[in-house]
């Protein structure tokens, strides 16, 4: 397949330029054609940094987008379009990425790719989990279902992540403020009030003297503070892209206080959500639990599903597999034995799923609750020694006099 830029006319006489995709010059055209389009300019695009200056200007396709797109593609196709007729009608209700991405699908499927392979080869936009859906969808017939059902796995990941990030805004922006603030003070306040006390000579008590030491080493060495951030940044980068580095940095995340189980939960919330779906339209077990352990984003669960692939390969029921798993909660192996033997597995998945989003929304809202009167000990720690130790050498002076 090759790519080429073009400039037409559509049927309101309008200037149409973009990329299309094809097999060949000819191709291109004829797939142009079928658009309503007259072709006025065609050349091949060459990948490059100066070679098509729109491409250099991408956005990445957000959430609310491929919620948007999945849910219409899904209603056109269950109203009796044409796939091709449905793709081109969505591309005129998206704008920007989102659109130019629809475009080289429809290209693709023009040409004589099925959905899934056109899919797969925008993974920057359509993950393998989502990609693994749609084949199996067009695989059994009932494309139109397994889209819905996506959609809807896709709004519920959207609500969810964003009551999360929702409830954590509050607590960052303070913590970020409160770090700000205490360098603007030791960098520019107190050297200033500190070096007045220190031209009368007197000896400064000692809180005064530990702030004086503080404000001189951090106001006098302000560059290697990103210096340091940048160098721990740049480690963890290095060290997580070899597995057994990456797997005890995603272990030490979840070990972490408080935000630990807040992770865990909101990976297994995740991973359970993404197992029901895809076992709901069709896709074999083991490759279930290999394409979701590849998507996991934690490399304890990778390895864990992974394992649990190689254990059900080998004739073990999936609540057997994960039992010996300690990053999988009892409550998970458990759940499964019952989905195992009603046969509703993937039904019991998203009930999992559910109870675990519940759990992390709870954790949340505890988390902030607690932080909020903890930032106001430690404000009121901070300060309290802030004005203890410029107030003692005032005190002391006059006291002298």
């Amino acid at each position: 397949m090759e790519k080429f830029i073009f400039k037409a006319k559509d049927s309101q006489g309008k200037t149409v330029k973009g990329v299309v995709e094809a097999k060949g010059r000819k191709k291109a055209v004829i797939l142009l054609r079928k658009r309503g389009l007259v072709v006025l300019f065609l050349k091949v695009h060459r990948e490059g940094l100066f070679a098509y200056p729109a491409l250099l200007l991408r956005r990445r396709v957000s959430l609310n987008q491929l919620v948007a797109f999945t849910r219409q593609l899904a209603t056109m196709i269950n109203a009796g379009l044409p796939l091709t007729q449905a793709l081109d009608l969505v591309k005129e209700q998206n704008k920007g990425r989102m659109k130019e991405v629809i475009k080289g699908v429809l290209a693709k499927v023009e040409g004589g790719d099925s959905l899934g392979k056109a899919l797969g080869k925008e993974k920057k936009v359509f993950d393998d989990v989502y990609i693994a859906s749609i084949n199996a969808g067009e695989q059994s017939g009932v494309l139109e279902k397994v889209l819905l059902r996506l959609a809807d796995n896709l709004e519920k990941k959207k609500e969810f992540l964003g009551k999360v990030k929702g409830a954590m805004i509050y607590p960052i922006i303070i913590i970020v403020g409160m770090v700000l603030v205490t360098f603007i003070m030791m960098i520019f306040v107190v050297p200033k009030m500190t070096s007045l006390y220190a031209e009368f000579g007197t000896v400064m008590p000692l809180p005064t003297r530990v702030l004086m030491a503080v404000a001189g080493f951090v106001s006098g060495n302000v560059w290697l503070f990103p210096l340091i951030i940048t160098g721990v940044f740049l480690g963890i980068r290095v060290v997580g892209k070899t597995e057994q580095g990456k797997l005890k940095i995603d272990e030490t995340k979840l070990k972490l206080p408080v935000i630990g189980p807040l992770t865990q939960g909101t990976l297994l919330a995740e991973i359970t959500r993404t197992l029901g779906t895809l076992l709901g339209t069709g896709v074999p077990l083991v490759e279930t639990l290999k394409i979701v352990g590849a998507a996991a984003g934690n490399e304890v669960f990778r390895q864990g599903l992974n394992q649990a692939a190689e254990r059900v390969e080998k004739g073990l029921p999936l609540s057997e597999a994960l039992e010996e798993n300690p990053a999988f909660p009892m409550i998970i192996p458990q759940m499964i034995a019952t989905g195992e033997q009603t046969g509703k597995l993937d039904e019991i998945l998203l009930n999992v799923s559910r109870y675990f989003e519940v759990d992390s929304e709870q954790k949340v809202k505890g988390l902030t609750s607690a932080i909020e009167p903890l930032i106001m000990v430690v404000l009121g720690v901070g300060v309290g020694f802030l004005v203890f130790a410029v107030i003692m050498p005032i005190y002391n002076l006059t006291s002298q006099f």
